[in-house]
């Protein structure tokens, strides 16, 4: 059976909304939770497309390796690290510990 976009697109706003404060997830694990295993481009897609000033949570969403995604000197960058931090999310040399941080769903 086909997926449809629109409602592979709210699995994963549902499942990136869910992401308690103070925890991230990966691309991947989102995409997994979502139900569309292999998926993580198309997570990373629906958030590049959320509207602007939109309540999910993006900033929780990094990368498989504990970094976030965009390049380290642009706004957005800074926006998401302070984001996080802002929840008590530790940096160490622009990683993340996913043990420690990454949320157990």
């Amino acid at each position: 059976m086909p997926h449809n976009p629109d409602s592979d697109q709210q699995l994963i706003l549902q499942t990136i909304h869910a992401i308690p404060c103070g925890q991230v997830s990966t691309y991947g694990q989102v995409a997994k939770l979502a139900g569309l295993p292999g998926k993580a481009r198309y997570v990373g897609y629906v958030l590049k497309t959320l509207p602007q000033g939109s309540s999910i949570p993006w900033h929780r969403v990094i990368n498989s390796q504990g970094k976030l995604s965009f390049p380290a000197h642009t706004e957005a960058y800074r926006e998401q690290k302070q984001r996080l931090l802002a929840e008590g999310i530790v940096f160490n040399d622009h990683k993340i510990s996913l043990r420690k941080f990454l949320w157990k769903a």
